[in-house]
């Protein structure tokens, strides 16, 4: 057998150096740049087999392999090799034009053998090539699918990075395993990560209305609020990801933004692909059978926005922060929605100035730690670092409105309807002058490094605040 240090490595891409699937990749870039020639993809497989299907995906999408999400651990154990000496080969089903690109960027490998003209190279095709180039057991192999299973037997050694179910198995059953290498996070806590359950927190408003109506201890109004809550979750959880899916090679850049479930490819695209459609089917299976048709209007129109944010309104300079505001005011219309409760002019009002004036603070917060880094404009987006004044002022003076709004709203004749003592109300200004200050005041130091909802969330001051607000409106009913 060939002496260990003489021995190339060869190494797979899809799964083991790459957290992420190139086809797919190729795939969903396509889809997003070409969605009405989405029947091509089963045109071009149906002609041409997977390796047709790659090649026409080769010519037609432009991926950036720079910000593909690699295994860093294993380029890692990669160099320390090709450091020693030793000759490192990258061999994967990928099309070749991909594949050089990606060894290109790399830089580590001294050979690349891909899917070119009509062979996939995969599998057994893989195995009878490495055999004809290096000879049978003369080359170690670095694999994670049932496909590396044939290329293995014939390999010296093995290296079974992040196995598939039943591969270490297979692999281990062969008996020239060299090193098993796991180091994939926990799956399903990745999958909340990336449906984002965290920001289900933002659902809470839609208990708003039910506390305005003062029906809070009524039990088919709780029920029709909690359900209104779950499907609101599950159709934000669906264009959360489907979000994630159109900004991934915006986010494969960010220095925050990459180490989501989708663009690090801790979650695989497939997945992603798959959950959207689901989430919002259950969203409105739920919808449809338990909960009234306004509500089902009001899902529609926030999801129909949040779609159009996603694709585009996002990057149209204040346009977005508006609809950030009207997306949070869409919890509180749904929230009335399904319970049957009127929904107030002032309770609108306030909501809107409020959340304009946090969603100035998520905007503040990112161009801020832009300038940090000496960047003069965000990428997918029309701000610049030279607009940081300005969205503070609007930011600070659309919260002190939505004080304003709640001033006026307790001086209203028919506040005196629901409330038996709406003087007891004023402090709730004076708080909510405090936190909005407070709030711009840590976004301008630095310190706001999350959605500044979340940031509320875990919060202690912003606690106290909501339970003084809620203590003065108990007193004052």
């Amino acid at each position: 057998m060939t002496p260990y240090r003489s021995r190339p490595l060869v190494v797979d891409l899809d799964g083991t150096l790459l957290r992420s699937d190139v086809l797919i990749e190729c795939v969903w870039a396509f889809l997003k740049s070409s969605p009405l020639r989405c029947w091509q993809l089963l045109v071009w497989l149906l002609r041409g087999g997977k390796a047709g299907l790659k090649a026409r995906l080769a010519a037609a999408t432009d991926l950036d392999v720079t910000g593909l999400p690699y295994d860093a651990s294993l380029l890692a154990q990669l160099a320390a090799e090709r450091a020693a000496g030793r000759a490192l080969v990258l061999a994967t089903a990928t099309h070749q034009r991909y594949a050089q690109a990606i060894a290109d960027h790399l830089g580590c490998f001294d050979e690349v053998h891909a899917t070119e003209g009509a062979v996939n190279l995969s599998a057994r095709r893989k195995r009878d090539r490495l055999i004809a180039v290096f000879g049978e057991r003369g080359f170690d192999y670095a694999g994670n699918s049932h496909d590396d299973v044939p290329v293995w037997a014939s390999a010296a050694r093995a290296w079974v990075v992040n196995p598939e179910r039943g591969v270490e198995r297979a692999a281990l059953a062969q008996g020239n395993v060299d090193r098993v290498i796991e180091n994939r996070p926990a799956r399903l806590k990745v999958l909340g990560r990336a449906l984002r359950l965290h920001q289900w927190l933002k659902n809470l408003l839609i208990f708003v209305p039910v506390l305005t109506a003062h029906q809070f201890g009524q039990l088919a109004t709780m029920r029709a609020a909690g359900l209104a809550f779950v499907a609101f979750g599950f159709c934000a959880s669906s264009v959360y990801l489907l979000n994630d899916l159109i900004d991934l090679e915006d986010d494969r850049h960010h220095p925050t933004k990459r180490n989501r479930p989708l663009a690090s490819g801790a979650l695989p695209l497939r997945w992603g692909v798959a959950l959207c459609p689901v989430l919002l089917a259950g969203a409105v299976l739920l919808e449809f059978y338990c909960l009234p048709l306004r509500f089902a209007f009001t899902l529609f129109a926030y999801y129909a926005l949040t779609l159009a944010y996603s694709l585009y309104l996002k990057r149209l300079v204040m346009v977005d922060v508006v609809v950030l505001a009207a997306l949070y005011t869409a919890r509180i219309v749904a929230g009335a929605a399904a319970i049957g409760a009127h929904l107030s002019f002032w309770l609108l009002a306030f909501s809107m100035f409020v959340f304009l004036s946090l969603a100035l603070v998520k905007r503040y917060a990112e161009l801020q730690a832009l300038q940090d880094r000496g960047l003069a404009k965000t990428r997918g987006r029309g701000y610049q670092a030279d607009d940081l004044s300005l969205i503070a002022s609007l930011g600070s003076a659309s919260g002190y409105l939505a004080v304003l709004v709640l001033a006026l709203y307790i001086q209203d004749r028919n506040t005196a309807l629901l409330y038996r003592h709406p003087p007891m109300i004023w402090p709730v200004c004076a708080i909510l002058l405090y936190w909005v200050s407070r709030i711009w005041l840590i976004t301008h130091r630095g310190q706001m490094h999350d959605d500044p909802v979340l940031f509320a969330a875990k919060d202690r001051a912003s606690w106290l605040v909501i339970a003084l607000c809620a203590a003065c409106f108990w007193m004052a009913i």
